[in-house]
């Protein structure tokens, strides 16, 4: 048996630092040393076919034909830029409540985006026999037996008929599970994306022999939707696990320069209080404004400072901040911070404080607590399996409940957790990729009190 772990989008995006990427990038670096006796492959899918990838990193130098798959992802960059800010563009007034006004915006857009598409898809005709630079990746026949693990992003992929193909040739499937936000949190995402969701995961319930979620919460919510889609007959068919995620940050340079505007913060000497995330509505920074607005009404001089890039459906929020009369004063916003900046801002900050509606894990709140910083979060499931007696918590109906959690901490100097941070432990990235491959194996081999036994077994590295 060979695991191949599927880690196109990343090949195709090798710049592209979200969670996912990040979670990806780290596993595929330690495949030699997690898969023991089995042999662990990275592997892509391009044009129909199946590449082994030798690197993830792209190219120092770029020819022959190079040129054209760069122009191609920054195309398809712009395609998916033009129409986010369209869907924007539908929930502004007269459009949001006429479907005339909606049409009639639409068709104007759709001729001008063609200066996008038209030399999208000639690219796409001239590279659609293309491939990879063999520096890169080299393709690779699969064998009967071989397992296909989908590790990553793969709900905008095109390479289903190929999976299917692989399947009907004797490869299994199994499809790592993030997190069901666009299903079970439609509100929080786009509407293009919670369509494509729903139509992905209509396939990899279809198609999938097992499921490996990122946390135990998720997995339980995986089985939940399975049992709704297929029935419970068809759903026990499948087998499910889940793993942990490590915390390095793997981007982090040592010549890398820290982002001047964090520095400035820091060194006025102010305790202050971080939120790592990508800015939109899941991940709840109205509340920690209102939070905040409370917080210094009292006269406290606590800062807070948010770091992440701009996502989706928060114009309102970003326009807030960047004309609140503590904006850089007590409240700060850094969109492009590199992972030495963030390394530097885990470093000094007072705590970090994450009020999220909904998540599959919480990278920040594990990458914070490894670094020494404490952690305020919102009392969801996910954060109370990951952060157990190690986090404070606060209500998420009630803003006063954190700023009582902060006003605790800074009066007292005593962070309002039950258990010290000092007692705090858990695995790093390769641990991450072994439990990863043993609970896969163990799935695969269709032993369900194997694979609780060693999830029990691994989950021993946890606090």
């Amino acid at each position: 048996m060979r695991i191949l772990v599927e880690c196109t989008y990343v090949y195709e995006h090798p710049r592209d630092n979200s969670g996912i990427q990040r979670v990806v990038r780290n596993i595929v670096k330690r495949l030699g040393e997690a898969g023991g006796e089995v042999e662990c492959i990275p592997v892509m899918m391009n044009g129909g076919r199946l590449y082994q990838v030798l690197s993830l990193a792209p190219l120092k130098v770029s020819r022959g034909g190079d040129w054209r798959q760069s122009w191609i992802v920054r195309l398809d960059h712009w395609r998916n830029r033009y129409w986010w800010w369209h869907s924007r563009l539908e929930r502004l007034s007269p459009f949001r409540s006429s479907q005339t006004a909606r049409r009639l915006l639409y068709w104007p857009c759709k001729l001008a985006s063609l200066a996008i598409t038209l030399p999208l898809r000639g690219l796409l005709w001239l590279n659609r026999n293309a491939q990879p630079a063999p520096q890169r990746a080299v393709e690779l026949q699969v064998r009967p037996g071989d397992q296909l693990l989908l590790l990553d992003s793969s709900w905008h992929a095109d390479f289903f008929d190929l999976a299917e193909r692989l399947k009907r040739q004797g490869v299994g499937i199994v499809s790592v599970i993030y997190d069901l936000i666009p299903l079970t949190h439609p509100q929080f995402c786009d509407a293009a994306l919670v369509k494509v969701f729903d139509q992905w995961f209509d396939w990899v319930s279809r198609t999938a022999d097992g499921f490996m979620a990122i946390s135990r919460t998720v997995s339980e919510q995986v089985q939940h939707e399975l049992q709704q889609r297929l029935g419970a007959a068809e759903a026990a068919r499948r087998w499910h696990g889940h793993f942990y995620l490590g915390s390095e940050l793997d981007l982090k340079r040592a010549k890398s320069s820290l982002h001047p505007g964090v520095q400035r913060m820091f060194r006025q000497g102010k305790p202050v209080y971080l939120m790592v995330s990508t800015v939109e509505p899941r991940k709840n920074h109205a509340y920690l404004l209102d939070a905040f607005e409370r917080l210094w009404a009292t006269g406290s001089e606590a800062r807070l400072c948010i770091i992440g890039k701009i996502g989706w459906k928060c114009e309102a929020l970003v326009e807030r901040i960047k004309r609140h009369p503590m904006h850089n004063k007590r409240l700060f916003m850094f969109n492009n911070v590199n992972d030495s900046s963030l390394e530097y801002a885990y470093s000094n900050a007072r705590a970090l404080v994450f009020p999220s509606h909904a998540e599959g894990f919480g990278l920040p709140l594990v990458e914070a607590m490894q670094r020494g910083l404490p952690v305020m979060a919102s009392d969801i499931p996910v954060f109370r399996e990951i952060g157990q007696d190690f986090m404070a918590y606060f209500e998420l109906d009630d803003p006063q409940s954190l700023v009582d959690r902060i006003l605790q901490f800074e009066q007292s100097n005593r962070f309002p957790a039950r258990r010290p941070l000092d007692d705090w432990q858990w695995i790093d990235w390769s641990q991450a990729a072994r439990q990863l491959i043993h609970r896969t194996l163990a799935g695969i081999g269709g032993k369900p009190k194997a694979l609780a036994s060693v999830e029990a077994a691994v989950d021993a590295d946890r606090p």
